[in-house]
């Protein structure tokens, strides 16, 4: 059902290695499952983790970055497409464009605010599409626990939290994901 996944990622390795590690085989899983990754285009971290396992995998990623740092030379050379923008804002409209689900791993506040865009679309229904969170090595544990705090405190919807999928197995979220598409398209 999920055509292109927008993954949203950190472009540095951070402190575990077995994030790495797990970044990369969700990039061949996606490509196993013939799923297009849609990303932020670097070549760095986890993102360059992401695109080369599925690039390696024999998948299609697609890339939305900023001029400014395509000049920087941080552009993953082989994206299967790049797309150019000017700014971070237009980064995001764009990768919201190309994709039919989200889903972040970890990664920074560029992470965050990319999650939380599309999380705030789907409650102010502008979207209606899948979203999940891989909560590898327990990284989204803390704001996890943040997003409930926000409904028991009546700061969110159930209904916006309960759509956020969270899964600590990409196999997992993958299949949740799919299964939200095809609720969401029935």
């Amino acid at each position: 059902m999920i055509k292109s996944l927008c993954v949203f990622c950190a472009a540095r390795d951070g402190d575990s290695p077995e994030i790495v590690v797990t970044t990369r085989a969700f990039g061949a899983l996606l490509a196993k499952r013939n799923i297009s990754i849609v990303y932020g285009g670097g070549g760095l971290g986890l993102m360059g983790a992401l695109a080369d396992g599925c690039l390696d995998a024999g998948g299609r990623v697609v890339g939305v970055i900023p001029e400014s740092m395509v000049t920087k030379e941080l552009a993953h050379p082989r994206a299967t497409e790049m797309h150019v923008v000017q700014s971070m804002a237009q980064r995001k409209t764009r990768m919201m464009e190309l994709a039919d689900a989200y889903c972040a791993l970890p990664g920074g506040i560029g992470t965050l605010d990319e999650l939380f865009e599309v999380l705030t679309a789907v409650q102010l229904k502008f979207l209606d599409a899948p979203i999940g969170l891989l909560n590898s090595g327990g990284f989204w544990d803390s704001q996890i626990a943040m997003l409930d705090m926000m409904v028991q405190r009546g700061f969110l919807f159930q209904t916006t939290r309960d759509r956020l999928l969270i899964e600590t197995d990409g196999e997992r979220l993958v299949d949740r994901l799919s299964e939200c598409a095809r609720d969401l398209r029935a």
